[in-house]
């Protein structure tokens, strides 16, 4: 039985009237601080859990169920040993990275590079992660308004620019003001939404298919989409062992430690001790969530095939397509739930971030001697412009129309936190000063150069492709021209 769009149009507007509801108990008689970290007064147990749904967004919801059975990249499980890799990357930033944010008290992280080596590489750290929160969010959020446009205003007569609008428009209008005070507390319940949604689901899957939990694993591994580790095939396979725990571990260290978007709730902890028990506890909660869509997609998959029911082209449609034309409509109505949580939960920080970010780093507001009114008013600007670009840009992806150049883009701003890590990485394990004004070179060739390897590496060292390891080549380029300009400085 499928969906009405009308009764799902319900149930959004319902889910923003709360969120706006939380945004109006959290943000009265908030400061600039309070926006920015929130007066670090966040309970970490709350940022703990609200960071689940900001790390898996709307792309993890309906792309990583729709991997397991489609073969190639993260099949089967997997993709566990990814999240295994972020183990090491979180711990890193608990007991390297965050020391070093809360004892030089940073607003935004960027700020380290400030102290370190100077305002070229300060404006050069902020600027790569502008374009890559840009570039990101916008991606996240035209995969998202596509479903919301094709199953739901689409067909009560709303233009898609209509449905980003709108989209856009509700995210500003519970965060213009609290900010990430705001954030911890929406990500809680928007946490909520999501893993509910997807617990429900293998829920429903079992009963229809008369499975409990250990039916269900039985089913799994019988269909062959149980295995989990994968040594067999070298560093050629793109789903190794090795391959992918060392990129797990680059990806949460460069996209949660080194991006103000992560980082600026774990600086909203009390203190450096309350942050690392947040990312502690958050890694583990983690690992659990990432089984739960890994399981969710495997059963996805059998429910399909012993059903007769043709899986999509493409697979990222495969958990939608169930949802709202398979399964009941309660089913139909938590998925949606689960995937507005799941994009907005990840959408509404990153505006928050970029905001942040473009005040602090770009503009220098807490350094000008203004009253807070104008500093206050000079963010809302900012805030306002920047959900005017993600208009724009998420509206440009959909002229474009072509998801090999979409898919390419996104790939392309992931380039962006290779010269945040070498700077990052030059800074704390080395003690050396470098020529500051010519930081922009290193950073412009380090991702070019990245980019070919990338692109010629099957060719030129027989079958193997880096995959997200390219995050560690770039980052070493980076360290490498840093040290080039290193001595340069010393002579």
């Amino acid at each position: 039985m499928q969906i009405s769009a009308t009764l799902i149009l319900i149930v959004i507007l319902v889910y923003f009237l709360l969120l706006i509801g939380i945004s109006f108990l959290t943000s009265r008689n908030t400061t600039n601080q309070d926006f920015y970290v929130a007066n670090k007064q966040s309970p970490w147990f709350i940022v703990a859990f609200g960071m689940i749904g900001a790390s898996l967004s709307g792309v993890t919801f309906i792309s990583i169920p729709g991997t397991i059975g489609a073969g190639g990249t993260n099949m089967a499980f997997s993709y566990m040993q990814m999240v295994f890799g972020y183990l090491i990357g979180y711990f890193i930033i608990a007991t390297i990275l965050l020391p070093i944010y809360y004892k030089m008290n940073l607003t935004s992280i960027y700020g380290y590079l400030d102290d370190r080596f100077g305002t070229t590489s300060y404006k050069m750290g902020s600027i790569f992660f502008l374009l890559s929160r840009v570039i990101g969010a916008s991606f996240r959020l035209y995969l998202v308004a596509i479903v919301l446009h094709q199953f739901v205003l689409g067909p009560i007569g709303f233009s898609f620019a209509l449905t980003v609008l709108i989209s856009i428009l509700l995210i500003w209008t519970y965060t213009f003001a609290g900010g990430i005070k705001t954030i911890i507390w929406t990500d809680t319940l928007q946490t909520i939404c999501m893993l509910g949604s997807v617990i429900l689901t293998l829920i429903y899957i079992g009963n229809a298919m008369d499975l409990n939990l250990s039916g269900m694993i039985g089913s799994i591994k019988e269909a062959g989409y149980g295995q989990m580790f994968f040594f067999e095939n070298g560093w050629s396979d793109p789903n190794n062992f090795y391959k992918q725990v060392i990129s797990g571990a680059l990806i949460a260290l460069v996209m949660t430690g080194l991006d103000q978007d992560m980082m600026q709730k774990n600086l909203s902890c009390r203190s450096l001790r309350d942050a690392q028990k947040n990312v502690f506890a958050f890694s583990i909660v983690l690992v659990f969530a990432n089984l739960l869509f890994i399981g969710l997609g495997a059963m996805l998959y059998i429910y399909a095939n012993s059903n007769g029911i043709p899986i999509p082209t493409k697979t990222d449609q495969l958990f939608p397509t169930l949802a709202l034309n398979h399964f009941s409509p309660t089913i139909g109505i938590l998925f949606i739930l689960g995937l507005i949580a799941a994009a907005y939960s990840s959408a509404d920080s990153a505006l928050t971030s970029l905001t942040t970010s473009f005040s602090v780093d770009i503009l220098g507001l807490e350094k000008k001697e203004i009253s807070d009114e104008e500093k206050t008013k000079t963010r809302r600007w900012v805030h306002i412009g920047f959900s005017l670009l993600l208009f724009l840009v998420i509206l440009s992806f959909n002229m474009v129309n072509e998801g090999a150049v979409i898919n390419g883009l996104f790939k392309a701003a992931g380039y962006t936190y290779g010269p945040i890590l070498g700077m990052f990485s030059f800074g704390i394990f080395t003690n050396k000063k470098i020529n500051d004004k010519w930081v922009w070179i290193v950073c412009l060739v380090a991702p070019v150069i990245s980019y070919i390897l990338n692109m010629n590496a099957a060719t030129w060292f027989g079958g193997f492709t880096f995959g997200f390891l390219i995050l560690a080549v770039n980052g070493i380029l980076t360290f490498l021209g840093l040290w080039l300009l290193s001595i340069r400085y010393e002579k």
